[in-house]
């Protein structure tokens, strides 16, 4: 494996600064999975917490240093899952937290930011122009941007999953992740490169959101003008080039995914692991729907990452057929 900017001891300390209920995510078998997709299927579940999604590792990190350091005050552009756990975080720290978000953000999201006592700046337009605007508030009023992904502390923290990973799953040979702005992908591919340089380490992404995918296999940033997918945690258009070079190091792959099997995804792991999921969070078994060949007889673990949907999109998604308790 080539050089990242992530350090395994670094990883490993940062477990001593995340709040334990983030931490040890459950990990299982799902057989009910198996039939469907031909293959041994473990899921890493990193829903069960007070912010439903696995960010709160990095923004453990981040508020935890940040609070040593005696400042007050930070700012953050964020889809929404992002926004929450730095508000979480930022809260049992007595840290100022303002979150940014695009104005047709996930309401349920949005809301979620507010509960949690975070002031929320609504702008036009999407999560890029979100970025733009974190970051001017950030000189303006000179307090501290965290920048998903850039920050390696957001990188780091979610690479505490890899940890994990390595030293409690039985013998895998796939994790699929799915790829936004890559701290998830980079951190956990950073690890299990480390630790177990024979796993394919393969990032999913949604087709109507290819910026990443397509930089990873260009070799240089490829910037999008829009993006077109329900899966809003992972619409990334102007990926970061130190955080591209990370993930041309430790990932094997990078595959596109098309809308209906992300759907077909979330309603598969209704119906057969009884997961609520957001669409982020299926890319992993869309993968897999849509090349069986590839994957058939591997083991492979697939990441759930968030569960912070809208209930009514999630009706409109899944369906109410599946909705239905037998």
């Amino acid at each position: 494996m080539q050089e990242t900017r992530l350090d395994t001891a670094r990883i490993r300390a940062a477990r001593g600064l995340i709040d334990p209920v983030f931490l040890d995510t459950p990990l299982y078998r799902c057989e009910a999975l198996e039939p469907d997709l031909g293959c041994t299927v473990s899921i890493k579940l990193e829903t069960a917490n007070p912010v439903r999604s696995f960010k709160a590792r990095g923004t453990e990190v981040v508020a935890s240093l940040l609070a040593g350091d005696g400042s007050r005050a930070v700012v953050c552009a964020s889809a929404g899952n992002l926004g929450q756990a730095l508000a979480w975080s930022g809260r049992g720290r007595g840290l100022d937290v303002t979150v940014v978000a695009s104005r047709s953000a996930t309401r349920a999201k949005l809301d979620r930011i507010r509960a949690l006592g975070a002031r929320l700046e609504l702008v036009d337009g999407d999560h890029e122009m979100a970025r733009d605007r974190a970051a001017a508030v950030a000189r303006y009023d000179g307090i501290r941007l965290v920048e998903d992904s850039l920050d390696i502390e957001t990188c780091e923290g979610a690479a505490t999953i890899g940890l994990e990973l390595v030293d409690t799953a039985p013998s895998f040979d796939t994790v699929l992740i799915a790829l936004g702005g890559g701290a998830l992908a980079t951190g956990v591919g950073h690890v299990v490169k480390a630790s177990a340089p024979e796993v394919d380490v393969i990032c999913v992404q949604p087709l109507g959101a290819p910026a990443m995918t397509h930089s990873w296999r260009q070799r240089r940033v490829v910037t999008t003008d829009a993006t077109d997918t329900i899966a809003d945690g992972v619409a990334g258009r102007r990926p970061i080039p130190a955080v591209l070079d990370d993930l041309v190091s430790v990932a094997d792959d990078a595959v596109l995914v098309q809308e209906a099997s992300i759907i077909a995804g979330m309603r598969m792991l209704l119906d057969h692991a009884g997961l609520v999921v957001e669409p982020s969070a299926a890319l992993g078994i869309a993968a897999i729907l849509e090349d069986r060949d590839r994957f058939a007889g591997r083991h492979v673990v697939t990441i759930v990452c968030g569960s912070n949907v809208d209930v009514d999109a999630y009706h409109r998604w899944v369906g109410p057929a599946s909705l239905r308790v037998p």
